[in-house]
């Protein structure tokens, strides 16, 4: 058929103006995407010629299998994007091209209702991917032929203020979209340049995108290269075109998910878990999660960018969309697909609305659940995630106050249950197992877990048979400031405050500690005159049996693990200082109650002091004088 060319300049919109100016100098920071953006317009024209040809099957009939095809020429610095898609009318081409949020699916959507709309499976909400091809172009072509109709347009462009249109002969329906590229963005017309950016952003779209076949050189016997044939080249899909996380669970195999867990996490090993559910209602949704085997060498940078990779309706949005879980979720991989998001200009940013909100929630005790299941039924793969991830795990309490207790079920401590330094008891382990008569939890801090399992502040409760949590990591003590009880039983730290313990005593018994306590109070007013800059006070205690001394600090102070830390890190804190507990019955206590030389009587209280500073993992301020007063001590022994 032959068309009369009757060209016609028209200007963009106003709004369009601009628009491109964003484009091409700011909008994205990234200029590969423009391909995501057109493959992502391509497979809406397509998705739309599904739905048109569900009323009208001829619309299919002269060419029924949908496609994308990109093809380039590096002489001449173009690439191609062609589609057989629904097509547009030159008033169409003028309405979509030349103004904003027409980029064919914005009127669509709204000319649709009830359950077309939610069957139409369109994305309606970026009006402005097509834009993206003057960031690498300086000059864009679109050929275009609506299904159903003869007639055919050229529209073309310099990314100005105007465009042109024109009438042209077009076999097929469908538009192809030429891009003359930019000097900066000729290194994009190469076969597998375009083959990975296919693969990076348009794997998992629904319909194939198809390249050229590359044609592998043939050797003759002699080792040349023989002639290439002139057989008509033939085109095969460079992506999967199949969105896995779409298909329904029984028709997913283990090695599937297994499989598409390496693409999507570049992880090597198989995950320990995952789940895949579709959500239906108010919002929308698909996701697909994976618990990995192995932490990554940078879990603990927390400014790093960690998330689940987003798709609207199969297209690829974006990697490391962390507003969907919480920061200590880091760990899971995995995909979310949805048409419910409000997304700003560049797809780059998702805003904070109701729907992201509500969909955080449902993923993160979506994540909470399998976890559960997995301690519960399967308690060796459990205790194999807790060994990698229970240090990011921890953050959860303080992080996330509604799931508290959730998280606090699948916490996992050293005790002195068994004195072991893994961490493989639970709280509901720890509750079962508490002695008669005990109503708390009790835990202690150090640096390292042989100073935590061998600490004087311990002595009491083992005698008592009384389990102890053996918290020794950094995080430990910061997660404790947020769990205030546990199936009914408050924590306590045995570091801190009075120790309520119940000691059943005789009236005698009684008596007679009450006679010792008022006997060494002469003694407890002299360590506390020579250690005053150190200590607080100092107190005589029931909670030692085998140790003199020890410092506790107040019940509401800060921990003095904690202190440390927060002073390494140079932060300033108001000055504070512990009590320090002695035991009366041991024998260097009583011995220094006899003892009449005051130089010698303080030696021996700031020796007590150091022990018990070093007992808890502490460090000295004068490790030389403290070695001094050993020494002197060990001479005076020897004679």
């Amino acid at each position: 058929m032959t068309t009369e060319t009757q060209k016609e300049t028209l200007g963009f919109q106003t709004e369009v103006k601009q628009l491109l100016h964003l484009m091409i100098h700011s909008l994205y920071s990234n200029k590969e995407i423009f391909l995501r953006e057109l493959i992502s317009n391509a497979s809406d024209a397509v998705d739309k010629l599904r739905f048109e040809a569900v009323s009208n099957a001829d619309l299919l009939s002269d060419d029924p299998n949908l496609r994308v095809r990109i093809g380039f020429d590096a002489d001449a610095g173009t690439i191609t994007i062609d589609d057989n898609g629904i097509g547009m009318s030159r008033d169409e081409a003028i309405s979509n091209l030349g103004t904003i949020a027409k980029s064919g699916t914005a009127q669509f959507l709204e000319q649709l209702s009830g359950d077309q709309k939610k069957d139409s499976q369109l994305i309606g909400q970026f009006g402005v991917g097509f834009y993206s091809a003057f960031i690498v172009a300086d000059k864009v072509t679109v050929e275009t032929r609506r299904a159903g109709s003869d007639e055919a347009v050229r529209w073309e462009s310099e990314g100005t203020g105007e465009f042109t249109i024109e009438a042209i002969d077009k076999t097929s329906r469908g538009t192809s979209i030429t891009l003359h590229l930019k000097e900066d963005g000729k290194e994009f017309a190469d076969n597998w340049r375009l083959r990975s950016l296919v693969s990076k952003y348009s794997d998992h779209i629904s319909i194939p995108v198809e390249m050229l076949k590359v044609p592998m050189p043939e050797y003759d016997e002699e080792g040349n290269v023989k002639e290439v044939s002139d057989a008509e080249p033939t085109w095969e899909a460079v992506n999967s075109a199949k969105a896995l996380w779409t298909r329904p669970r029984n028709e997913v195999s283990d090695e599937e998910y297994k499989e598409f867990y390496k693409h999507v996490s570049h992880d090597y090993q198989e995950p320990l878990k995952w789940s895949h559910n579709k959500v239906e209602g108010k919002l929308e949704y698909t996701s697909l999660l994976y618990i990995p085997a192995k932490a990554p060498q940078d879990l603990w940078n927390r400014d790093m960018l960690r998330g689940l990779k987003l798709y609207v309706q199969r297209v690829f949005i974006m990697d490391d969309a962390e507003a969907f879980l919480p920061p200590y979720m880091r760990f899971v991989k995995g995909v979310i697909d949805s048409n419910d998001l409000s997304l700003n200009v560049s797809r780059e940013i998702l805003q904070n609305d109701n729907a992201v909100d509500s969909m955080r929630s449902a993923l993160t005790k979506r994540v909470l659940d399998m976890l559960s299941k997995m301690a519960k039924n399967d308690a060796e793969t459990y205790q194999k995630f807790w060994d990698e991830f229970g240090n990011v795990l921890k953050e959860g309490p303080a992080d996330d106050f509604g799931n508290k207790d959730k998280i606090a079920e699948l916490l996992r401590f050293s005790t002195t249950h068994t004195d072991n330094a893994a961490q493989t008891e639970s709280l509901k382990d720890y509750v079962e197992r508490m002695a008669e008569g005990q109503d708390k939890i009790y835990y202690i801090y150090a640096e390292n877990h042989n100073t935590a399992k061998n600490s004087p502040h311990l002595e009491v409760l083992r005698k008592k048979g009384y389990e102890v949590l053996l918290l020794s990591d950094r995080i430990d003590e910061w997660m404790m400031s947020s769990l205030r009880e546990f199936d009914g039983k408050s924590f306590q730290d045995v570091t801190k405050g009075k120790l309520d313990i119940e000691v059943e005593e005789s009236e005698e018994q009684k008596k007679e500690k009450e006679q010792k306590a008022e006997q060494i109070k002469p003694l407890l007013d002299r360590m506390k005159s020579v250690l005053e800059e150190k200590v607080t006070s100092v107190n005589s205690t029931d909670r030692l049996t085998n140790s003199p001394a020890c410092l506790v600090v107040g019940e509401f102070d800060m921990g003095l693990q904690m202190r440390r830390l927060l002073e390494q890190a140079g932060q300033q804190l108001p000055e504070s200082k512990p009590s320090l507990e002695v035991n009366p019955d041991h024998p260097i206590v009583q011995k220094m109650d006899a003892e009449s030389d005051e130089d010698r009587f303080a030696d021996m209280a700031w020796l007590l002091y150091e022990q018990a500073t070093l007992a808890e993992g502490g460090q000295l301020d004068d490790p030389a004088t403290f070695v001094s007063r050993m020494n002197k001590l060990i001479v005076q022994m020897s004679n």
